[in-house]
C-alpha cells in the first residue's frame, strides 16, 4: 500500500492515495488551518470505521443475512499531553435490514474487532475498544 501527502499551504495538506483517491485535511483556524478538510486523527477515526463496518456487512451478508444498511458511530477521547493517541474509542453500531438475528450480528462485530479489522486492532493497542449495537428491522418498521 502506497499514499502521498504533499503540503498546500499553510497547514493544509492533499493526501492522494494508491488507488487513485485524493482528500483535503486542514487544521483548525488556531493551529494555522482554515478548516478546509477533516483533521488526520479524524480521517484515521473515520477509516476505523469504514474498516470495521465493511467486515461486518462482508461478514454478515456472507451469512445469508438481508442487510440494507450499517451505520458506525464512534465517539473517542484523546490523551491531553503529546503524543495525543487515542485512548478510548467507543464504536456503537445501527444495522438495518430484513429478518436480521442478533447473534449473527454479535458474531460479526466480534468477528470485525477479534479477528479481521487492522485499523481497530492496530487503534486498540493505545486505546480502550468498545462495542455497541442496535438492529432495526425494516419488516417492522412501518
Amino acid at each position: 500500500m502506497e499514499a502521498r501527502v504533499k503540503l498546500v499551504e499553510n497547514v493544509c495538506f492533499m493526501g492522494e492515495t494508491g488507488s487513485g483517491h485524493a482528500i483535503v485535511m486542514d487544521g483548525a483556524p488556531e493551529a494555522g488551518g482554515r478548516n478546509l478538510g477533516p483533521r488526520p486523527m479524524e480521517l484515521l477515526l473515520v477509516g476505523a470505521g469504514g474498516c470495521t463496518s465493511f467486515d461486518i456487512v462482508t461478514i454478515l451478508r456472507n451469512s445469508k443475512q438481508d442487510v440494507a444498511g450499517c451505520e458506525c458511530q464512534l465517539r473517542a477521547e484523546r490523551s491531553p499531553t503529546d503524543p495525543k493517541v487515542f485512548t478510548s474509542i467507543h464504536l456503537h453500531f445501527v444495522v438495518s435490514g430484513r429478518g436480521l438475528l442478533a447473534n449473527r450480528v454479535e458474531h460479526a462485530i466480534r468477528l470485525s474487532a477479534e479477528k479481521y479489522c487492522s485499523a481497530t486492532i492496530m487503534l486498540a493497542k493505545t486505546a480502550t475498544v468498545t462495542h455497541s449495537h442496535e438492529i432495526i428491522d425494516l419488516d417492522s418498521v412501518a
